[in-house]
């Protein structure tokens, strides 16, 4: 199971009242959902690995220099040098590096790498595992890695993490119209405002998937410009090819790299903690009894 976790805990943040405070006032409602998300995850769903996913760099360089206006929205503070500042709730940025030391205190495996967002570690996870893998993320961009014969699949909450949308081919295919696959070439042409991609104009989601399911792929889509006998409108050809420029660098964008170096880690889940001696510490200093409790007891449930 591979955990898109700035994902889970911007949704734990908004979906835990900001009430739920540390002893000292603090609050803690990011960090104590985040802890039943994981602790519901397991108990529904029994993996036998878990890894935290981890973004260590929500805007890379790499990506930005391809397409300038790649979440440029949500830059609060450039860095000349490192990742840039991201707009995050006030209340919430102090609970990342709890929730950092919690993972870390279990036994958790948290994994990142410098210059590479969480959906790259994913990624290359999913693509390295042999078994069977479930990705937990609200991304939609990770849809492109299901892949029924890899045994691939999205879990998408819905509502908390008890309620979960699951994914397969069939049910990418169904909601959008393409495979796993092709859904990467379906996100670039349509764009994405919140992640700063402006895909191409005038091609929503139903005519992307419409050109794809008629010409198999984004470099059929583009053959088919220059095709005079390919169908598509005077419009269409037009607007496509006055995007070759962005169509040209998009997929490099868009797709998650499979070629992360996230060095060596041990994914299992531990039965009992890791350090119990920093996670009662932390237990006390955040005030994170119930939560912090559940977890530990669902992780030492489980069947050896």
């Amino acid at each position: 199971m591979l955990l898109d976790t700035a994902s889970l805990y911007f949704r734990a943040y908004f979906g835990v009242p900001d009430s739920v405070r540390a002893p000292d006032g603090t609050p803690v409602n990011a960090v104590r959902g985040l802890l039943d998300f994981i602790a519901r995850l397991v108990q529904d769903h029994h993996p036998d690995d878990l890894v935290a996913c981890m973004d260590f760099d929500w805007r890379p360089e790499w990506r930005v220099a391809l397409i300038p206006s790649y979440k440029a929205h949500r830059v609060a503070e450039e860095a000349p040098e490192g990742p840039d500042t991201e707009v995050v709730p006030d209340t919430l940025s102090p609970q990342v590096p709890v929730i950092d030391a919690v993972l870390d205190a279990v036994g958790i495996a948290r994994v990142g790498a410098a210059g590479y967002e969480a959906d790259d570690v994913i990624g290359t996870l999913a693509t390295r595992a042999a078994g069977p893998v479930d990705i937990v993320t609200g991304d939609r961009d990770l849809f492109q890695l299901v892949d029924d014969k890899r045994r691939v699949r999205v879990l998408y909450p819905v509502k908390g993490v008890g309620q979960l949308a699951v994914y397969d081919e069939a049910a990418v295919r169904d909601k959008y119209g393409v495979d796993g696959s092709g859904y990467a070439d379906l996100a670039l042409l349509r764009g994405d405002p919140s992640d700063g991609l402006p895909g191409v104009p005038g091609v929503g989601e139903k005519t992307a998937a419409k050109l794809l399911a008629a010409h198999g792929d984004l470099a059929g889509v583009l053959a088919a410009v220059d095709d005079p006998r390919s169908g598509l409108t005077p419009t269409q050809r037009r607007r496509l090819d006055e995007a070759r420029p962005y169509l040209a660098v998009a997929p490099k964008v868009v797709r998650v790299a499979d070629d992360v170096p996230v060095g060596d880690f041990d994914p299992t889940l531990p039965s009992s903690p890791k350090n119990p001696e920093a996670v009662a510490e932390l237990a006390r200093r955040w005030g994170l009894g119930g939560a912090l409790e559940r977890l530990l007891t669902t992780l030492g449930g489980r069947p050896a």
